[in-house]
């Protein structure tokens, strides 16, 4: 029994394409998604012949309907091939995040180290942005071999370069720990039901804290007596406009449309010269 973690960027072409490859190739058993486990019962619709994308999971306090989280997906995000796939091929996909059950009932919101490592291994590498080396060297990238790996051993480099989160203090730094927990916490659940080759899609930085599936214990005491509130999940429109933006999934991505443009040539196998000349 094994689970095969697939590091992605949300909302990365290159990403998508790669982790549909590795999921043809591992037929999965099941398959995990980050996300929000409250909207488990919304994941059926991405099959739903009228649902017109880009669309954003929207999971809410009906007591304060001001209080909200929003998950966006669109045809290129990787987390969104792989529904699509677990749906088409009839086996078990389930959203496996820290429930928003628990993160709307604090102030505290889940935050992530700083990207100064991965920001100064792009400049090592002549890039002038992480933003530009990622795009170049995985979104327009037509080889998928070992991309996974490479990406499970790049994050591991760069997470013990940020110190691994331990360094950090505060609400919101435990707030990201207890994502990690219940992710591996998920994972381990679906060992037990007997499943054999789970495919996880998450964010590549989680991707090493994953891997490893020791520390049940510490996992289960992170997530014990969490505070809950009732939630409602729906879906609802959502615009490319808003997908630039840094919140929920979105990523911040600096040009949906090309990212799009990715996608649809790459599903056409098109050369580099020619998505460039369509452009």
């Amino acid at each position: 029994m094994t689970h095969h973690i697939f590091g992605i960027r949300h909302h990365g072409p290159g990403s998508a394409r790669a982790v549909r490859q590795a999921l043809t190739a591992l037929q999965p058993d099941a398959v995990l998604v980050e996300g929000p486990p409250d909207g488990n019962e919304m994941i059926q619709w991405l099959a739903h012949p009228d649902m017109e994308l880009p669309v954003a999971l929207l999971i809410y306090r009906p007591d304060q309907p001001n209080r909200a989280g929003y998950y966006p997906f669109t045809i290129f995000s990787p987390e969104l091939q792989a529904m699509r796939y677990a749906l088409e091929h009839k086996i078990p996909v389930h959203f496996c995040d820290l429930p928003q059950a628990h993160l709307l009932a604090v102030e505290a919101k889940p935050q992530m180290p700083a990207a100064d490592p991965l920001v100064e291994m792009a400049k090592a590498a002549g890039f002038r942005s992480y933003e530009e080396w990622w795009n170049l060297t995985i979104e327009q990238r037509r080889d998928s071999r070992d991309l996974f790996d490479a990406i499970l051993l790049l994050m591991g480099s760069m997470r013990q370069a940020a110190g691994d989160m331990e360094p950090a203090e505060g609400e919101s730094h435990l707030w990201a720990r207890r994502r990690e927990a219940m992710m591996r916490h998920t994972i381990r659940q679906m060992l037990s039901q007997g499943y054999q080759r789970i495919a996880f899609v998450c964010g590549a930085w989680h991707a090493p804290a994953l891997a490893d599936l020791a520390g049940a214990d510490a996992d289960d005491q992170l997530l014990h007596d969490l505070p809950t509130v009732d939630v409602q999940a729906t879906w609802v429109p959502w615009t490319y406009g808003r997908l630039s933006f840094t919140s929920g999934y979105g990523a911040g991505i600096l040009s949906p449309g090309w990212y799009h443009h990715l996608w649809s040539m790459g599903q056409q196998d098109a050369a580099p010269r020619e998505v460039a000349i369509s452009w």
